[in-house]
């Protein structure tokens, strides 16, 4: 038997329960499929020495404040996992855990949305999957001949996981600076910190309140057909959180230019110079996990899916929910994706 729903959302982390929650609002019929076992998302399986960049009240999902965590002014993932564990309690939304969706596929007037578990069918679409479940690893030479043990931010827990051991941590982004940092502090580790640029430390007093701000006016700025103002990528790329900042201001934290090649030990660098290393880690981001849309053929000539707002342009009853700026403002973010997931229930009631 195949049921049917007005809304399939699928993913239930922090997009997918702001979704729900406006959905809700709107009086419709939709179900939540998340392919984890357990409520929280991403968050639940960040390294554990993790926090977010923005104090609690400004880490929340609509219709409920994420509480203070006693002691930190920025709260750290575990924290996150609870209040998403609480929110989705809270407002009884519809997940259906350890359901992967495969396939989502046109079945008329209707979508046919086909999971490792069951098939359903709906008569729209949220698709908000996030990009954790899809590293990204470059293409550099030699990375087939290390020897040494590779893996990706995904995969990284805790300093106790290297100790004695000579570790390179690669890109320049939030998530090296902070893995670096936390290798560097932790001082169990032999630590070289890699990136293909020069890090760009955000001033010392920008944390993710400041950030959202300027998504939200660039947003505004190009909707209204002004000039774009840069946005959060013109200020910097590393948020100095205060583990970054520690590690920085001890010396702990300097970045090496991105080495030519990974060898049979370690890695040369382009002076021709070697380096032995038992360990590189991969801090070089993600891409949207969109293979389960594949099937309805709307990718443009760059991968993503054109959008308008949250709408697929080539699909009205599809809303990608939460994957960055592409699909709302800081849409990837706590407090950023409330905004767009209203405006994407919104939309559906009225088609509906």
């Amino acid at each position: 038997m195949t049921a049917t729903v007005q809304v399939m959302v699928i993913g239930g982390g922090q997009s997918g329960l702001a979704a729900g929650y406006h959905l809700r609002r709107q009086g419709l019929d939709f179900v939540i499929l998340d392919a984890d076992a357990a409520p929280g998302g991403a968050w639940q399986h960040m390294w554990d020495s993790l926090h977010l960049f923005s104090p609690a009240e400004h880490s929340s999902l609509p219709g409920r404040l994420m509480p203070a965590q006693a002691g930190e002014t920025y709260p750290g993932a575990g924290h996150a996992v609870d209040y998403l564990a609480d929110y989705e309690k809270r407002y009884e939304l519809p997940v259906q855990r350890g359901i992967r969706v495969e396939a989502v596929r046109h079945d008329g007037d209707q979508f046919r949305v086909e999971a490792d578990s069951g098939t359903w069918r709906a008569r729209t679409v949220i698709s908000s999957t996030g990009s954790w479940s899809r590293p990204f690893v470059p293409a550099v030479p030699g990375r087939g001949t290390f020897g040494g043990r590779q893996l990706h931010t995904v995969n990284y827990r805790s300093p106790a996981d290297f100790t004695g051991q000579r570790v390179i941590v690669v890109g320049g982004g939030n998530s090296g600076a902070q893995i670096a940092a936390d290798l560097a502090l932790d001082g169990r580790a032999d630590v070289t910190w890699a990136t293909r640029r020069p890090p760009r430390f955000l001033p010392d007093d920008i944390d993710g309140r400041a950030l959202f701000d300027v998504a939200t006016a660039r947003r505004r700025a190009l909707d209204a057909g002004r000039s774009d103002p840069g946005g959060v990528a013109s200020l910097g790329d590393v948020v100095a959180v205060p583990p970054v900042r520690a590690a920085r201001d001890a010396g702990l934290l300097r970045a090496q230019p991105m080495f030519a090649r990974l060898t049979a030990d370690g890695v040369r660098w382009d002076d021709g110079s070697q380096s032995r290393a038992d360990a590189v880690i991969w801090c070089t981001g993600f891409r949207p996990a969109l293979s389960h849309l594949a099937p309805l053929n709307l990718r443009g000539p760059r991968g993503h899916i054109p959008t308008a707002g949250t709408r697929a342009l080539g699909e009205p009853r599809l809303h990608l929910l939460g994957y960055g700026d592409w699909t709302g403002p800081a849409s990837a973010t706590l407090i950023g994706v409330g905004r767009p997931a209203r405006d994407a229930a919104r939309a559906i009631a009225q088609l509906l």
